[in-house]
């Protein structure tokens, strides 16, 4: 993987990828945050060296480089997920390359299904824990502790400070951000009413397919790393109607201002 990971290196340092100051991976509810960037460079998946390409229909594919707030940022226009076919190496790979051209905080948006009833589609939540249940680690795999220690510690896997800044933007700008646990499942299907039944019992707030792996390399190499969700619908077992993917990207799109402010201001802050 080394050997791969200084190909792609090489190349986007090549095509103008210098210094950037933070990662973003835009999942689903944050896509209009490009709007916001200085696009100074912009390559596709498809024309780097060594990364996957994006297969969902509802998420682009592309690195983007350039200024937001005044910081250096390089996004990620859409994500990689298990549920494509994808290993665990291949989902964090995108995370290593931008920690190899220079970031030291990764910012991360997704949507995600509340398994916790107080909160409402449409409305946000601040991650401040996760439960892994995609059956792996991205950091099970020989020679991994040629990139980094091989037992990380998870204790805190999101960084405080920014979370506390998170809570404060919102406060100040009467956004509701929720504060919870993420639980990571495998997917594409959704979840039944046993499943939801079990994700509540073992402590989940809210319930996704992707972010986790991102988020433990994130911590294997010391990035500070925040994670945003957008309660896309209300995962009731007693009360559950077939899931209407349109009506879920709907309602993303209908919370996008609310995280784009988030994370724009947080940018600011940093």
């Amino acid at each position: 993987m080394l050997k791969f990971i200084e190909e792609t290196v090489d190349y986007l340092k090549g095509k103008g990828f210098e210094n950037p100051e933070i990662g973003i991976i835009l999942g689903t509810g944050l896509g209009k945050l490009i709007d916001d960037v200085d696009i100074i460079k912009e390559v596709s998946y498809n024309h780097i060296p060594n990364f996957p390409t994006a297969t969902v229909e509802f998420h682009k594919g592309k690195l983007v480089y350039g200024t937001l707030a005044g910081k250096k940022v390089i996004v990620m226009q859409g994500r990689f997920h298990i549920y494509e076919g994808y290993s665990l190496q291949d989902v964090t790979y995108p995370v290593r390359i931008m920690q190899q051209l220079g970031i030291s905080t990764l910012l991360v948006s997704n949507a995600s299904g509340a398994i916790n009833l107080n909160f409402k589609k449409g409305e946000l939540m601040l991650i401040d824990d996760h439960i892994n249940l995609q059956g792996g680690s991205p950091l099970a795999v020989k020679g991994i502790e040629q990139m980094g220690e091989r037992f990380v510690d998870m204790s805190a896997p999101y960084d405080l400070n920014i979370n506390n800044t998170f809570k404060n933007i919102a406060k100040a700008n009467n956004i509701t951000l929720h504060e919870g646990v993420y639980a990571s499942v495998v997917g594409p299907q959704l979840e039944t009413r046993a499943e939801y039944r079990m994700l509540k019992t073992i402590g989940a707030d809210a319930v996704g397919m992707s972010t986790v792996p991102e988020v433990i390399v994130a911590n294997h190499l010391k990035l500070k790393v925040a994670a945003v969700s957008v309660l896309t619908d209300e995962c009731d077992p007693d009360n559950l109607a077939p899931v209407d993917i349109a009506e879920i990207i709907a309602m993303a799109g209908k919370a996008e201002p609310h995280m784009v402010t988030l994370f724009k201001e947080l940018i600011k802050s940093l």
